[in-house]
């Protein structure tokens, strides 16, 4: 398997395992939606606020490569990515998380009998509303290190999404 796979296959595993206990589901999207730029979708089986099945959807990148700043990382994104995730009013709400891990792939999770650790952070970012760019390759995004990836803040963006607010 290669690098690359070997990284996306573990940020599928972080993003999962966060979904997982929070009580969400984490559906993997289809080779088509793939290309659409949608990589899952999160889904709260059941209501959320009177509201059934709130969801939405996701693009998962994986790197060691980040730039992290005091207050942000800093990710070079593909234009196409950019392009989907920044759509003003999508019918269901796109979210970028962005999964950083180590360098040596020895050190991207400890396990004892007490524990598994997965190394190193999810970070989440909405593009929705961003303004278009004259760049043709990639866009520098600003990720907030606040905007950490966890259980508690999945369920307050879902909480938001099912009162209707924009992310």
């Amino acid at each position: 398997m290669s690098l690359n796979t070997q990284k996306e296959d573990f940020s599928y595993a972080y993003v999962y395992a966060v979904t997982s206990a929070a009580g969400y589901s984490l559906q993997a999207a289809t080779r088509r939606l793939d290309d659409s730029g949608i990589d899952a979708t999160i889904t709260v089986p059941g209501k959320l606020n009177s509201k059934r099945l709130p969801r939405f959807d996701v693009q998962i990148k994986s790197t060691s490569q980040a730039v992290t700043k005091e207050v942000s990382i800093k990710y070079p994104l593909s234009i196409k990515n950019y392009e989907e995730l920044r759509e003003d009013d999508p019918f269901v709400p796109q979210l970028l998380i962005l999964v950083i891990i180590p360098n040596d792939v020895n050190d991207w999770l400890s396990q004892s009998e007490e524990s598994l650790c997965l190394k190193q952070c999810g970070y989440w970012l909405s593009l929705r509303g961003h303004p278009p760019v004259d760049n043709q390759t990639t866009i520098t995004v600003d990720i907030k290190r606040q905007n950490i990836f966890s259980p508690n803040t999945l369920r307050m963006i879902m909480e938001r999404i099912a009162d209707g607010e924009r992310l």
